[in-house]
């Protein structure tokens, strides 16, 4: 997931992917240097679910689309979703892509 100022659609996004019928192995998260409350709501999360969140501030602005390479770049797995700070998902997205 990349994230800029996004503090208004962040909480109902991170808990979209959390409530999947499937659960996520791994949500890594880009953050392009937010200037609101982005990264305090990464972080309560981040220190709720450790093993489940690497939030990563990126030094500078890298723009939409490095900052998508930055967080894909990141990932451990074999199945990738991608992901906006305001995309909800339905509970079901996971189980119907892997299906």
């Amino acid at each position: 997931m990349c994230t800029y100022n996004g503090e208004h659609y962040l909480k109902e996004q991170i808990d979209s992917i959390l409530n999947q019928t499937i659960a996520v192995h791994e949500i890594i998260v880009c953050d392009d240097n937010s200037t609101d409350t982005t990264l305090a709501i990464l972080k309560e999360y981040e220190t709720s679910c450790p093993l489940l969140f690497t939030v990563v501030k990126n030094k500078e602005s890298l723009g939409t689309i490095k900052n998508f390479e930055n967080a894909i770049s990141l990932t451990t797995g074999d199945l990738i979703f991608l992901s906006d700070q305001d995309d909800i998902w339905y509970s079901n997205k996971v189980a119907d892509m892997l299906s």
